[in-house]
C-alpha cells in the first residue's frame, strides 16, 4: 500500500488483497525475535495480543511466535500505518478477513466435490 504526501489517495495493490494462508504456523520465534523482525515494539505486540489479535502459543511463560505470527503483525502495521486504521478498526479488518479465508476455504471445498 502507498501512501502519496502530496494528496490523500492510498493506492492499494492486488496483492493487498489476495489471501495467502501458506505461512507456517509453527510456533518458534521468542517474542526478542519477533520484536526484530517486525520492527514492532514489545509492548504493541501485549497490546495485539490483549485486544486478541495475536495469540502466541505458550511454552512456560515464555511466548513462541510463528511466521503466520509475524505476517499478522506486519498486516496490523500496514493497517495502521499506511492507512491510519486504529487498533480497533485493524481489529475488525482482520476478523473480516478471517471470514474470507473461511469462506474461501468453504468454496474450494465445493468445488473440489462439484468437480
Amino acid at each position: 500500500m502507498d501512501r502519496h504526501n502530496h494528496s490523500s489517495v492510498i493506492r492499494v495493490s492486488l496483492a493487498d488483497w489476495l489471501v495467502d494462508e501458506s505461512f507456517d504456523d509453527e510456533p518458534r520465534y521468542a517474542i526478542s525475535v519477533v520484536v526484530a523482525r517486525s520492527g514492532v515494539r514489545r509492548s504493541a505486540l501485549l497490546r495485539y495480543e490483549e485486544w486478541g489479535l495475536l495469540e502466541p502459543t505458550r511454552a512456560g511463560n515464555q511466548r513462541l511466535y510463528s511466521e503466520a505470527d509475524i505476517d499478522r503483525i506486519r498486516r496490523i502495521r500496514r493497517l495502521m500505518i499506511d492507512l491510519g486504521i486504529n487498533l480497533a478498526g485493524a481489529a475488525a479488518v482482520l476478523h473480516l478477513r478471517q471470514q474470507l479465508v473461511t469462506l474461501q476455504g468453504e468454496l474450494q471445498a465445493i468445488k473440489d466435490q462439484q468437480g
